[in-house]
């Protein structure tokens, strides 16, 4: 295997900035990317149009490579019958911040790689695009490939790492079970089935001939070179990054971060739909953190978001996703740029 990572990511340094929707834009890609490391710009929640423009931004800040990220659901059609008991359950909730659950209707701002998108980043040639819950279909993948751009996406399992490869991805990300934000699973939906990164890692590397990235719990430069003892060739960092300026990270989450809140995180899927890791919070544990009732990906996410943006206004993060994974430990208020570079050190 080749382990040199400037091959496979083209930067300075082993460190990819991890694609972070929702808590970032551009401006945390560029400082990434400018301080050698791989910044990662998250697409999977923004339209063709503001995709262009993030990117058209990255290029005129910096001429270091970036990568863009992208997710592969399955696009289920929205249920409204399933919808209805996700409502009912939610219900009590929107009573008490004196909202109507009956005025919502269907749509979720978050779409799998398309052709169409394909259209759009096309021109642009990125050097690098990452996947989310798998791979686009094998048409959509190989006219990514075609554009000379290296592809990796995230395995959670050695199955699905061993089903990457057969692919032809340039390398895997090994998610972590401690990793913040949404897992990457894809074969099975049992979490039962998902590792810490320190199990996940070399068995991986032990299983598969091309490039391995771990992620997950990774917020200095002990744990950095933990894991590229462990067989990685790079690491993907993103809970440290939260506090940085240039993160659009709220206020609510920023101090739910800084203080001992942060120590208990779960899984959960009561947000999106599908199971993510962030900071405990009221209807997490009211609701159960891996509930059977929400609709599929990311449905779940139109009643939620509307109980959440109410909540906000008052200070509440009672119905916030708190996106964090079990490390907080190298979260700073410093630029990312200044950040990557202390993470780097002597790795």
């Amino acid at each position: 295997m080749n382990r040199n990572y400037n091959d496979l990511l083209g930067t300075a340094l082993p460190i990819i900035q991890s694609p972070m929707a929702g808590v970032q834009g551009s401006a945390l890609t560029i400082a990434v990317s400018e301080a050698g490391g791989l910044g990662s710009l998250p697409c999977g929640m923004l339209s063709i149009e503001q995709i262009i423009s993030e990117i058209k931004m990255i290029k005129a800040a910096t001429t270091n490579p970036y990568n863009l990220n992208f997710f592969c659901h399955e696009d289920f059609p929205y249920n409204e019958k399933r919808q209805a008991i996700w409502r009912n359950q939610l219900n009590p909730y929107f009573d008490e911040l004196g909202l109507g659950v009956n005025s919502l209707i269907g749509g979720a701002n978050r779409v799998p790689f398309s052709h169409e998108i394909a259209d759009a980043i096309e021109p642009f040639a990125p050097e690098f695009v990452s996947f989310h819950f798998g791979l686009p279909a094998s048409d959509l993948l190989q006219r990514v490939k075609s554009w000379g751009t290296r592809v990796v996406s995230s395995a959670t399992t050695v199955e699905e790492a061993v089903w990457l490869e057969s692919l032809g991805v340039d390398g895997i990300i090994a998610q972590g079970i401690e990793a913040g934000g949404h897992r990457g699973m894809f074969l099975s939906k049992d979490i039962s089935t998902q590792m810490g990164l320190i199990s996940l890692v070399p068995q991986i590397v032990s299983r598969v001939n091309i490039p391995v990235i771990a992620a997950g719990g990774i917020g200095d430069r002990r744990s950095i070179n933990s894991c590229l003892k462990l067989g990685a060739t790079a690491v993907q960092v993103g809970t440290a990054y939260l506090l940085c300026p240039e993160a659009s990270t709220s206020d609510l989450h920023r101090q739910a971060l800084k203080n001992e809140k942060s120590l208990h995180t779960a899984l959960t899927n009561v947000f999106s739909g599908k199971p993510a890791r962030g900071i405990v919070n009221r209807v997490m544990r009211e609701l159960g953190y891996m509930s059977p009732s929400v609709p599929e990906f990311p449905y779940a996410s139109i009643e939620m978001t509307e109980l959440r943006k109410h909540a906000e206004r008052k200070g509440i993060d009672d119905f916030s996703p708190l996106w964090c994974g079990q490390n907080t430990q190298g979260c700073k208020e410093i630029s990312a740029k200044e950040l990557t570079v202390q993470l780097a050190g002597e790795c």
